[in-house]
């Protein structure tokens, strides 16, 4: 049944240098700057689509010379096939979202596989193709991808345009939109996460099941000499990493139909209700306090917490608000970083964490996604975010500018889904003080502890976003980097699991020392010689999760891998402990 398609669904080819892994790209075209487009104002779909191809796989992979992608794991092979993508609604939802299905030539009709891939992060559909697509396509399986609510499909005020089902703009009016907001947008970008007034996260578990349905449906229309196909005689897996990785355990425990057949889960952003702890609690945390705790001397020498050596004016000058407002003791600058650490240390932090959490506070993704997150809890529309805050676009000289046509082109391939990126920042916000972003901190933070109505709101909208125990007999494989500096493991998938276990339900859980949130980091001066990818234990994973259901293979158990960072040479095969 696809009763909750909306408009037509659209299909296409991809064949010989237009695959369904890399658009014809391979690796080697990957690694290279993006694809340019004939015409910057008016690329057309395909060129989209390959573009979009390589913004996420450089996006959530990493695939520098040092990294060992295509070496020691992974690779992007030549699979051709064919594409079905259509706009889906989930029940009493405002916005659509995309759902796509990748089904290749050599779909291996004796052991029927589906992956069902949510996007990472807020990324677009193909926000999980160097995940699922890149596994799954090679191995003759089906993959039926998801954006969760989230997305690409930028709505601009300015000429009130949106993004259709093939990746070109058109006027609201005009086409079904990829989104397009609630009454008229004065001024400014607006993103389908934070304004389609649906608070998507609480129902990224529907997205997924829901992606399920499409696929199966669309290996019908495949082959039909092989129709029907269903979760009794086609395995079904749901894999994703970070925000992915939640969708595909949300709808683990929604699913009372058994649709899936297993669950991957890299990265998870998790929580179960009285465990754990929910993203936004500790990112807008960590938004106050980071600043400071890494003015400390013992992170002195850790990538992005100094800048030419020294600690950010800006991190100092924090250090003096929280201790006015007396958030932290002390003299002088030393002890007061002291003592926002030993705060962060009290609540669950460890200096594993902290120290690659620099990364994330030197590139301001905390106030990022608090803003975002916040506006989506709430429902706003884009001209009434939380805080003031609103999305805009940038000119070259970092003030707002109206997009001109080759920028708002460029969005549904480029953009990741959340400012900052593809020409979009968050502005608002901020005050001419040496601090300029503490006050409305402040106030994101108070609408996690406060009393008013909006902070009740606010933790509802949260508390909708819990996980539930799944049915005793899934399989389940977990892994995350004791690194995490996003979504740190002591409050994400070790609750979870934790959770799993008190349930009686059981699940292999893989602990990767030295692995952090983002591979495509990993290509950074002075970030990747410190780390691991863990793009590699997600295969590894789908590869035991196969196993476990073609062969009847018991699923591997949970361990803490032994790795190495790989330091100024290339990754070796035995840092990894696979």
């Amino acid at each position: 049944m696809t009763d909750f398609l909306v408009g037509d669904i659209r299909q296409t080819a991809h064949r010989e240098t237009d695959d369904l892994v890399s658009a014809g790209l391979g690796l080697d075209g990957l690694r290279a700057k993006p694809p340019a487009f004939a015409d910057p104002v008016a690329p057309t779909a395909q060129e989209l689509r390959r573009r979009a191809i390589h913004a996420n796989w450089n996006g959530i992979t990493d695939l520098g010379p040092l990294g060992g992608y295509g070496r020691l794991y992974g690779g992007a092979p030549n699979v051709p096939g064919r594409e079905y993508q259509a706009f889906a609604k989930i029940s009493g939802a405002n916005a659509p979202h995309r759902v796509l299905v990748q089904v290749p030539d050599d779909f291996d009709a004796k052991a029927r596989c589906l992956l069902v891939a949510p996007s990472s992060g807020s990324r677009g559909i193909y926000g999980a193709i160097a995940l699922a697509g890149a596994w799954g396509l090679p191995r003759g399986c089906a993959v039926a991808y998801t954006d969760k609510g989230t997305g690409t499909g930028y709505f601009d005020a300015a000429s009130d345009t949106g993004v259709q089902l093939d990746g070109t703009r058109a006027a609201r009016g005009e086409a079904v939109l990829d989104f397009e907001p609630r009454g008229a947008v004065a001024n400014g970008v607006a993103i389908k996460h934070a304004h389609s007034g649906d608070n998507p996260e609480a129902d990224w578990g529907r997205h997924v099941l829901q992606a399920a349905a499409f696929g199966l449906a669309m290996l019908d229309r495949a082959y039909p000499q092989q129709a029907p196909f269903t979760p009794e005689n086609t395995r079904v897996i749901a894999v994703g990493l970070s925000n992915g990785g939640a969708a595909a355990l949300q709808a683990a425990g929604l699913d009372d139909a058994q649709v899936l057949a297993g669950v991957v889960a890299l990265e998870p952003n998790v929580h179960v209700e009285g465990r754990g702890r929910p993203l936004y609690d500790y990112a807008t945390e960590a938004a106050l306090y980071l600043p400071c705790a890494l003015a400390d001397e013992r992170f002195s020498a850790t990538p992005f917490a100094r800048v030419q050596g020294a600690v950010a004016p800006a991190w100092l000058a924090r250090c003096a608000t929280l201790h006015e407002t007396g958030l932290v003791a002390g003299a002088d600058i030393a002890a007061q970083a002291r003592s926002a650490l030993d705060r962060l240390h009290a609540i669950g932090w460890d200096d594993r964490t902290l120290e690659v959490a620099a990364s994330t506070t030197a590139f301001d993704l905390w106030r990022m996604l608090a803003a975002t997150y916040a506006s989506a809890y709430l429902r706003a529309p884009p001209g009434a975010m939380p805080c003031g805050f609103h999305f805009d676009a940038i000119g070259a000289n970092g003030a707002p500018a109206a997009p001109d046509a080759a920028m708002r082109a460029a969005w549904w391939a480029d953009a990741s889904g959340i400012a900052p990126g593809a020409g979009v920042m968050l502005l608002g916000g901020t005050d001419a003080s040496a601090d300029p972003s503490v006050r409305t901190l402040e106030a994101l933070r108070a609408l996690w502890v406060g009393s008013t109505d909006d902070a009740n709101a606010l933790r509802a909208s949260v508390a909708a976003t819990a996980a539930k125990i799944p049915r005793a007999d899934l399989p389940i494989v977990i892994a995350q980097g004791e690194g995490d500096g996003l979504l740190p493991i002591a409050f994400a998938s070790a609750p979870y699991v934790a959770a799993l276990e008190a349930a009686g339900r059981t699940a292999t859980y893989w602990r990767v020392p030295h692995a952090q949130h983002f591979d495509g980091f990993l290509a950074l001066p002075g970030f990747g010689d410190r780390h691991v990818p863990l793009m590699p234990y997600g295969y590894a994973a789908l590869d035991a999760m196969r196993d476990h259901l073609l062969h009847g293979a018991p699923l591997p158990s949970s361990q803490t891998f032994e790795t190495a960072p790989r330091g100024a040479g290339v990754l070796d095969e035995n840092a990894l402990g696979l």
